[in-house]
């Protein structure tokens, strides 16, 4: 089965970082890894760490 646009559980192994971000656009609160941040709500690029 096929998962598009939706969230789905997935197991990080250790040393994996994931923050915390907010979408500047839309004001929702996600958590996400990587350097390529997309909002999972809006998908607008536009975010900000909020663990800094």
């Amino acid at each position: 089965m096929c998962s598009v646009g939706d969230s789905f559980g997935v197991e990080l192994s250790s040393g994996t970082d994931m923050h915390e971000y907010e979408c500047n656009a839309c004001g929702k609160k996600f958590k996400g890894i990587g350097t390529n941040v997309r909002c999972p709500k809006c998908h607008s690029k536009d975010v900000k760490c909020l663990d800094e």
